[in-house]
């Protein structure tokens, strides 16, 4: 491969929630791993690869130029966005005026929520479902609604439409928080999914704000089809929010984006936006962003699907071959597994809360899965060099299954 997805970062000491935080007294990280045993962060959702190498070039030759004042994004950034847009997913008809500066996706979420809600208001999402949904909504007062997603006979996960429209009528719901790909699942929705979502969305006047965060990061054999495609009703009553932060590992520098078509939604989301007065776009975000989405970028992302598939592959055989009663899905996108211990607990007299114990004891710093709606289930990260998945795969098997 052309770009380095072997080299082992040693992030200690490097600002890095994954490793730093392991052991804090919060309790939201895993415990620090027994002497001996060295820490693989499997936990926090970013990525243990040394980044596109476009990024760092661009901070540090804007970084050099020493004025950092106010700044207007010039059309470099928007034409950025449009073009990525068109050449990942196929998008058309996409201008300027329909993108919009957001903190965070989750900051996005609550703008347009707020454009379309009251404080109170039922709000529908799908379950497993995204800790920093629940939090977030929870924090502004939406009523969470929950539509569990149902596992078919070959375990994929589904959405249940007879479900989802039976709370959407009972709670007199008109607002959906989408998400595709899905997280922690892993699914990648397919056009009829999207279509007969959109169709009872459509029946029943809900507003649809979709996070495609992981839309870059589909697996082998599988594409991202961004919502607002479905049909000329879904482009307008769905808000959809990107950031480059999952697919190039920036969280850190902050900056995210959404997509509305409408314009009475994409003017009330902008007041929405910036009524907290801290809604503005940092210039070296901004910068990193227009690296990320270049020539550069999209081979560089077409690396890391390869390198992030056979991660996955890797993982979800050696689960499904040495941990019985462990059973793993094998997700289409993201780079997360969700693992549903129970059958292993029952089996061997044990808790989640022992398990997750046991792989913290030897350093695979994976994460609870109850605060995502899996009762018993673990989240684990998987984008690292294949290297440590080995290593992780083989404490698990010798200390902890």
């Amino acid at each position: 491969m052309k770009y380095d997805f072997t080299t082992i970062l040693d992030r200690r000491g490097r600002d890095a929630l994954a490793v730093d935080a392991l052991g804090g007294a919060s309790g939201f990280a895993p415990s620090k791993p027994r002497e001996g045993f060295d820490p693989i962060p499997m936990w926090v959702a970013d990525m243990n690869f040394p980044a596109l190498p476009a990024i760092p070039q661009a901070l540090s030759a804007r970084a050099l130029h020493p004025a950092y004042g106010y700044f207007q994004p010039p059309d470099a950034y928007f034409d950025a966005i449009i073009q990525w847009q068109a050449d990942r997913n196929g998008v058309t008809g996409l201008t300027r005026e329909c993108v919009g500066y957001e903190n965070g996706v989750l900051g996005g979420v609550l703008s347009a929520l707020g454009a379309v809600c009251s404080q109170g208001d039922p709000v529908l999402l799908h379950s497993p479902t995204y800790i920093g949904f629940t939090s977030s909504l929870e924090n502004r007062g939406y009523r969470i609604v929950h539509s569990p997603l149902a596992r078919d006979g070959g375990g994929v996960w589904r959405m249940d439409f007879a479900d989802m429209e039976k709370k959407i009528v009972e709670n007199r719901i008109h607002a959906a928080v989408f998400c595709s790909p899905h997280n922690p699942c892993g699914r990648v929705w397919e056009q009829g999914e999207l279509e007969e979502a959109m169709a009872l969305f459509r029946k029943h006047d809900v507003f649809v704000i979709s996070d495609e965060i992981w839309s870059d990061l589909t697996l082998a054999g599988h594409k991202h089809i961004p919502l607002q495609s479905v049909s000329e009703d879904a482009r307008r009553r769905t808000v959809a929010l990107y950031a480059p932060s999952k697919t190039f590992n920036l969280a850190g520098l902050v900056g995210s984006y959404r997509i509305v078509y409408a314009p009475w939604l994409r003017d009330r989301m902008a007041r929405e936006a910036s009524l907290s007065h801290y809604n503005s776009m940092n210039v070296l975000s901004m910068h990193a962003l227009i690296a990320a989405y270049s020539a550069e970028g999209r081979e560089w992302v077409d690396e890391l699907r390869q390198v992030l598939t056979a991660n996955v592959d890797y993982a979800s055989a050696f689960i499904q071959d040495r941990f019985q009663g462990v059973d793993v899905t094998k997700p289409e996108g993201t780079y997360m597994l969700f693992l549903d211990c129970t059958e292993w607990c029952a089996a061997h007299g044990q808790t989640i809360d022992r398990l997750l114990q046991a792989g913290w004891d030897v350093g695979v710093a994976w994460q609870d899965g109850r605060p995502f709606h899996g009762p018993c289930h673990i989240r684990m990260n998987l984008a690292l060099p294949l290297s440590r998945v080995q290593e992780a795969m083989d404490r698990l098997e010798k200390y902890v299954f």
